[in-house]
């Protein structure tokens, strides 16, 4: 029979080789301190740098780490998904391996879920160690998030939260492959509140997180809680239609006039153009919709664990 840690600490892995022991230490620094029994859940999210080997190390030497390895690369939400998963504490806390969010503010965490607080996220105050262009960006998507979903997710905050276990398990029935946690998280209700704390820099390594995967990530977000791009293609679509309403008298007032303004090929191949960008745009709108909905028709796993988990110590069963 599996013995139910109090908490559970969710920490996906790529490439952060350098990063891992600090990790380690600092997690069972604080928890220790807590004393309430614990597990620290290291998914390697397919890892090149060696972090996998070292996982499996660290998992030998300490009884608290459960590995969880990918057969290859899923990505971040996938993996944080996996460790839910995975994970068997009455409360999980979920934080990114680069020690950005820093173990010690899980002691607030865990102090507001003593309180009867279900979901409770930590608020980035400051951000250090990133560019102006992070920064703006960053902002950015959470306030036009804000404003243009279904739910309203909390301004400055990301992953890094803790969730109660009845939150967990209901999070575990929500198998979409588009996936946004801290929406999520925010959609499925219970009683929530928020803990401020200061973002650190990279403890080691480079962000994992370039313009592209940021931009990506946004419209997973906006697109699993949101209709407002469909939306735009319908408003675009009447834009286009009274512009050309608009426009007919004042062409056929223009010509009887005499003016030479709307004569030869110009006016219909701008007008041809214009109604042609509006609806390529809408396809490719529908597109992104109906290709989401083909990924979830396949219905393939979320990952794939490279071997099976021993459940009561987190050890591999069989060798790699």
């Amino acid at each position: 029979m599996i013995n139910r840690p109090q908490i559970s600490v969710i920490a996906p892995v790529y490439n952060e080789i350098q990063s891992l022991p600090e990790l380690v230490h600092r997690v069972q620094t604080v928890l220790d301190q807590i004393g309430m029994s614990w597990e620290l859940l290291l998914v390697d999210d397919g890892s090149t740098d060696g972090s996998t080997e070292l996982i499996l190390r660290l998992a030998t030497e300490n009884q608290h780490i459960r590995p969880v390895i990918f057969a290859r690369n899923f990505g971040h939400q996938l993996a944080v998904t996996a460790g839910l998963d995975y994970s068997h504490g009455n409360a999980v806390i979920i934080m990114d391996a680069d020690l950005q969010d820093p173990p010690e503010v899980i002691k607030d965490l865990i102090e507001k879920w003593k309180e009867g607080y279900e979901v409770v996220y930590a608020v980035r105050t400051e951000r250090e160690g990133e560019s102006w262009f992070k920064l703006a960006t960053a902002s950015l998507f959470y306030r036009l998030i804000y404003r243009i979903t279904d739910v309203k997710i909390p301004l400055d905050s990301g992953d890094f939260r803790l969730l109660d276990r009845s939150v967990v398990e209901v999070l575990k029935q929500m198998r979409e492959r588009h996936r946004f946690l801290r929406g999520m998280s925010v959609w499925v209700g219970f009683k929530q509140t928020g803990v401020p704390y200061r973002r650190a820099a990279r403890f080691a390594g480079k962000t994992k997180y370039p313009f592209r995967k940021m931009f990506k990530f946004a419209f997973d977000a906006i697109t699993s809680f949101s209709y407002l791009p469909l939306q735009i293609a319908t408003y675009l679509g009447f834009v286009s239609a009274g512009i050309s309403i608009l426009a007919i008298p004042v062409v056929v007032l223009l010509r009887q006039s005499g003016s030479q303004a709307f004569f030869g090929q110009a006016t219909t191949l701008i007008a041809v153009l214009f109604l042609g960008g509006v609806q390529l745009i809408s396809l490719g709108i529908l597109g992104e919709y109906i290709g989401r909905i083909y990924d979830e028709a396949k219905g393939r796993p979320l990952y794939i664990v490279r071997y099976p988990i021993n459940q009561e110590n987190g050890q591999k069963q069989k060798e790699v």
